[in-house]
């Protein structure tokens, strides 16, 4: 975990001591966010209103270190601003998210946006037609060119009490968990059609009693439910009794601990 981080329930209060439950950092969970991600919002300065921050959805792409690859027109209001002052920062949401929009994770990063240099620019053209094929279309137009964010600092929020600084260092270093491409439909199902599972798992294995649960987060130690009891809502990590590489061995240990659950219940 980051070492700024900050934990509160949800009603401010940080939370008593509990015993530690292992988690991915919050570096390799912003950088599984940025990976899963592909559309964020970029914040830039505005040019003809000194000092107001200037917002734009903006697709991006991804280099080996996690640092945004942009492609932006030379007509853009963003990318003029860019070019006056280099400061900007993206957002990027939870995609398919779809309960409180404040209970999913996200992440901001913060940075110096710049034109790619010549040398490196047929990389950053590969990287990003990776991402976004019908981009070949416009990507050679001569008023297009590929930016990039070197990236200052790091904030994420992995939902109600989960936030922290994370250094870029341990960002560069990261790697995206092994379930960002399925955890999307993993939460689906959960949520959908095991509603009484996460209810009889976060009483047992998270310590909580409630009246509602809703898994907002997985990965391949563990997961986050949100839960609900009464008017109170706070949240839980639950670990895995293994760690889980796919959706077929998430599935296997979710079902042997809810058998063992059912058995201490």
């Amino acid at each position: 975990m980051s070492t700024r981080s900050l934990r509160h329930d949800a009603g401010g209060e940080p939370e008593a001591a509990r015993p530690a439950v292992p988690e991915p950092a919050y570096a390799e969970r912003a950088r599984t966010l940025l990976h899963v991600g592909r559309v964020g919002s970029l914040a830039t300065l505005s040019r003809k209103h000194p000092g107001w921050p200037f917002g734009s959805v903006m697709p991006y792409a991804l280099d080996p270190l996690g640092r945004p690859i942009l492609l932006i027109s030379d007509m853009a209001v963003h990318t003029q601003n860019i070019v006056g002052n280099p400061r900007a920062s993206l957002l990027v949401s939870q995609p398919d998210w779809s309960g409180d929009p404040l209970g999913g994770g996200r992440v901001t990063l913060m940075g110096n946006v710049s034109l790619i240099g010549a040398e490196e620019r047929e990389e950053a053209r590969r990287l990003y037609l990776a991402r976004y094929e019908t981009a070949k279309y416009w990507v050679d137009f001569q008023d297009f060119a590929l930016y990039r964010m070197e990236v200052l600092d790091i904030y994420f929020v992995g939902g109600f009490g989960v936030m922290g600084w994370v250094s870029v260092d341990e960002y560069a270093r990261a790697q995206p968990d092994p379930l960002a491409g399925v955890a999307s439909g993993i939460l689906q199902h959960m949520n959908a059609d095991h509603a009484d599972a996460l209810l009889l798992l976060a009483r047992v294995f998270g310590g909580v009693d409630a009246d509602e649960a809703t898994m907002t987060a997985v990965d391949r130690l563990g997961f986050h439910v949100r839960v609900k009891k009464e008017s109170r809502v706070q949240g839980a990590r639950i670990p895995f009794s293994r760690e889980v590489k796919s959706s077929e061995e998430t599935r296997a240990v979710l079902v042997e601990m809810v058998r063992e659950a059912r058995s201490q219940s």
